[in-house]
């Protein structure tokens, strides 16, 4: 594991902290914990983090408004929030912010080793072209900006590479099984809604402002696009 990738965790609990402090640096990843929301806002400010652990109940500023300044901030940094709040509205307000995925405590550290690991993953760029056309979409790469119809469509990290699977395999199924493989780096259903609420994501920023709809489900298989 390359040392190179800065974590900012921003946890109020101490004793917590700690301990998903060593495991990251065992893991090779460097860490700082910010205990409060304005120790988390003047880390981030002066240094150049890979990835956000995010709690949201925090003294001063709390992980809502942190990370919808961080998103302002920077576009493509993931977000995982790890907070007990587990209710879908806390899930939902998180995602609508600028989260990238959602962890509810108490975790497993494997399965947050996978979703840190997936989301530090370089991009998978096609050989041939750096860019997929689906009907009136453009989907590109180095900018990792998606355009339809001549306007321009914001999406974050995840929605993106949730995005790019469903393009690249253009009229095919997709089960959640493979999104969760594929985009999630898991190899198990966690029981969550986590593919559901991206998926309605993507359809409110991809299909409900255009007249003919690209994403698809097969109800019982999956979802595709054509």
């Amino acid at each position: 594991m390359s040392n190179t990738h800065k974590i900012l965790l921003v946890e109020d609990e101490t004793k917590l902290g700690k301990i998903i402090s060593e495991e990251l640096k065992s893991n090779g990843y460097e860490t700082d914990i910010a205990v409060d929301g304005l120790e988390a806002s003047r880390l981030f400010n002066q240094e150049n983090y890979s990835l956000v652990l995010l709690d949201i109940n925090l003294p001063y500023k709390d992980g809502y408004t942190l990370c919808k300044e961080f998103r302002e901030q920077n576009k493509k940094i993931p977000i995982i929030m790890l907070t007990a709040a587990g209710e879908i509205h806390d899930k939902v307000e998180a995602f609508n912010i600028g989260a990238d995925d959602y962890i509810v405590k108490p975790f497993h550290f494997s399965e947050l080793f996978a979703r840190i690991k997936v989301f530090l993953k370089r991009s998978e760029v096609p050989a041939a072209t750096d860019t997929i056309v689906v009907e009136d979409m453009e989907i590109n790469f180095l900018n990792k900006t998606v355009v339809r119809s001549g306007v321009n469509i914001n999406l974050t990290a995840k929605e993106f590479t949730l995005l790019v699977l469903l393009a690249r395999n253009k009229d095919r199924v997709i089960s959640k099984q493979e999104i969760l493989e594929k985009v999630w780096d898991l190899s198990f259903d966690t029981g969550t809604n986590t593919i559901e609420v991206y998926i309605s994501f993507l359809r409110n920023k991809i299909d409900k402002p255009f007249e003919h709809k690209l994403i698809h489900t097969k109800p019982g298989f999956g979802y595709y696009i054509k």
